[in-house]
């Protein structure tokens, strides 16, 4: 599975109900920011978090978490625009002294899930690092810094231009190619296929895999009822010149796509579409949505191209 932000983790861990240690999430690291003294990565950690049934009810974070630092260092005059619980700033400062140390970036990840008692894999799409920018207001920012701070201000900003910093240098992880090339279905989460799904594919490497791929690849549609449930989609997909609704997401993925789960009925040239409610409200529908993709990737694999 590829994967970042909420939906693609909520679509994980229904995933996992069905295949458990068969399980492997290729997760986004381009959100990825060194602050507070650690190394935080937003979406390896939310699908770990979410796997492990750790996940806080804000929707980030681990469960009950305090906030005992940011209070702290508050108090001391800084501006924590970042907020970090405490035992999620202990994993990220754990993550910096273990790549200091030399660890490679999937090694700390591993462990990580281990330390959850996460069975399923979740990977980086490579070790080196890949960060997301954006331009907007006629300057470039930093991706945490763009989300926290500039998307909640007004007026709101217009996405002038996206680049994934390092993916050039970067090289798909020995890991990553295995688990594409064994797999028996390839899922894309439900996730903004710019700034989630982008910064995996500017991987070099990745996006051949993923075309050489045995194994149908299917994405499930982030809009329902062609709306956005959460985040920044709408406003980088008008970047990208793409339309909000299941042609838009299918051409956003240029040809990589087998089929697409959508609620949208609609026919795509070169792409089976199946219908289904990809609503993921609770534990009974992540399941069944994830039991329907799964069910899609299987009839793709075995020839079956219907819509229902």
């Amino acid at each position: 599975m590829l994967a970042g932000g909420t939906g693609g983790a909520k679509l994980a861990r229904g995933i996992l109900q069905h295949a458990q240690d068969d399980l492997v999430v290729i997760a986004n690291t381009g959100d990825d920011v060194e602050i507070h003294g650690g190394l935080v990565s937003p979406d390896p950690d939310l699908v770990t978090f979410w796997l492990a049934d750790r996940i806080d009810e804000r929707g980030w974070g681990l469960k009950d978490d305090t906030f005992l630092v940011m209070d702290a260092l508050r108090e001391l005059g800084d501006d924590v625009w970042f907020n970090l619980g405490d035992r999620d700033l202990a994993l990220c400062v754990r993550r910096a002294r273990r790549l200091a140390e030399g660890a490679r970036p999937t090694e700390v990840l591993a462990e990580n899930a281990a330390a959850y008692g996460v069975a399923a894999h979740v990977l980086p799409p490579a070790d080196e690092p890949v960060r997301t920018r954006v331009r907007a207001d006629d300057r470039w920012w930093d991706f945490q810094e763009f989300m926290i701070r500039r998307l909640r201000e007004e007026p709101a900003p217009v996405v002038l231009d996206v680049a994934f910093d390092g993916a050039e240098q970067a090289t798909a992880t020995p890991e990553v190619l295995r688990a594409i090339a064994s797999a028996r279905a390839i899922v894309v989460g439900p996730s903004n296929p710019v700034i989630s799904i982008g910064p995996i594919l500017a991987v070099p490497g990745v996006r051949e895999a993923l075309r050489s791929a045995a194994a149908p690849v299917v994405a499930v549609a982030p809009l329902v009822d062609g709306q956005v449930l959460k985040g920044p989609t709408a406003s980088f997909l008008r970047w990208a010149d793409v339309s909000m609704d299941a042609p838009g997401i299918a051409r956003v993925y240029d040809g990589l796509l087998d089929g697409l789960l959508t609620d949208e009925e609609v026919e795509l040239p070169g792409v089976a579409v199946r219908t289904a409610n990809v609503l993921m409200a609770d534990a009974e529908s992540r399941a069944s949505v994830a039991a329907d993709v799964l069910a899609f990737a299987a009839d793709l694999a075995a020839g079956d191209r219907s819509p229902a």
